[in-house]
């Protein structure tokens, strides 16, 4: 699946490139690329290391953790409700055969 997606984004990059408002043009149809400097400085020196987030996985798991409570507990209310008003009631299936 993951392949498939990879496949498909990358068959697709070039032709959205060359349409995309957004994208710089010099005119003549082909899209001008600005220069990288994410790991070297326009004098080519090494930029330091990016500063970490401590604790940054703690922070996620306090910020997943919560929705997913408050999600499950939202979808069982909802179900009860449905259930209730006889909108969604799951059959009982015997399994005698």
């Amino acid at each position: 699946m993951a392949s498939a997606l990879g496949r498909l984004a990358r068959l697709s990059a070039p032709r959205n490139a060359r349409f995309s408002p957004l994208t710089p043009s010099n005119g003549l149809g082909r899209t001008v690329t600005p220069g990288r400097t994410a790991v070297t400085s326009s004098s080519g020196s090494i930029l330091p290391k990016p500063k970490e987030t401590p604790f940054g996985l703690v922070r996620i798991a306090l910020v997943v953790v919560p929705f997913l409570y408050v999600g499950t507990r939202i979808s069982k209310n909802f179900a009860a409700l449905l259930e209730e008003h006889d909108i969604f009631v799951p059959e009982d299936d015997d399994d005698d055969d």
